[in-house]
């Protein structure tokens, strides 16, 4: 399987004063971040911490009201044509899996690329059964979600969004809704494809993948970045005492 296509800048994702309210409750407090082509970006920090409606700004699930979020040189504005464009560059994976139950683990892949991308039903299906293959589950395309566990369900949403070929990979908290069993297998996806040239941004709890995987560290608290780094530093020698107190709670809860 190919790796996702060239990007035409080095700094996929420019976020500069980041700001979003909701009502009076302000969730990001001026937020800026550069992310290289191809970095593994894991992002931590407590409930309510920004972390999540951070990440569902970068393709317009939530609307940032100040500042600027610049996707692979296309700015994120009130332009639907960007916001589409932008969409199609950036593929999400959520807590839950988003599956239609009523359409197969094939239908369900091959929907977006047939009706947003175009493409023939078999060009579609041939790439779904790649993706399929590349997560684990090619005998699975013909099962309906409800006849999938929760870990099949969740690799079946990522190869959702891998057969639509973005070049920036969003997760957020894509293991915390699965049983201890079953979150092994979802996250030797996601290893699979950090080692495989993607950019991802992921919200875990999973420290374990942040250490093994990660170009950075990110700890979000109050609707900020407090504190990024290396995870080597990161976890063994953080420099701020709120990271400090959240790894305590963490590593030894």
């Amino acid at each position: 399987m190919q790796g996702p296509s060239p990007s035409k800048v080095e700094d996929i994702v420019v976020c500069r004063n980041v700001h979003k309210w909701y009502g009076e409750f302000e969730a990001l407090k001026g937020v800026d971040l550069d992310v290289k082509t191809g970095e593994v970006i894991v992002i931590l920090g407590p409930s309510g911490s920004g972390k999540s409606t951070f990440i569902r700004c970068l393709n317009r699930l939530e609307e940032h009201q100040e500042g600027r979020i610049i996707i692979d040189g296309i700015e994120l504005s009130h332009d639907l044509r960007n916001i589409n464009e932008i969409r199609r560059e950036v593929g999400m994976v959520f807590q839950q899996f988003n599956l239609f139950p009523h359409l197969t683990v094939m239908e369900n892949i091959t929907l977006a690329p047939i009706h947003v991308r175009k493409w023939s039903r078999e060009r579609a299906e041939e790439l779904a059964m790649q993706w399929l293959t590349r997560v684990g589950i090619p005998e699975q395309a013909g099962k309906y979600p409800g006849q999938l566990s929760g870990g099949q369900q969740q690799r079946v949403a990522i190869a959702r969004t891998l057969t639509m070929q973005p070049r920036i990979l969003l997760f957020d908290e894509p293991t915390s809704a699965l049983d201890p069993e079953m979150i092994k297998e979802v996250l030797d996806v996601m290893r699979d494809l950090a080692r495989g040239g993607y950019t991802i941004l992921a919200v875990t709890h999973e420290m374990g993948f942040a250490r093994e995987v990660a170009d950075r560290v990110i700890f979000f608290d109050a609707g900020q970045i407090v504190e990024t780094n290396h995870p080597s530093e990161f976890f063994t020698n953080p420099k701020e005492e709120r990271t400090k107190l959240f790894l305590n709670q963490i590593l030894h809860h």
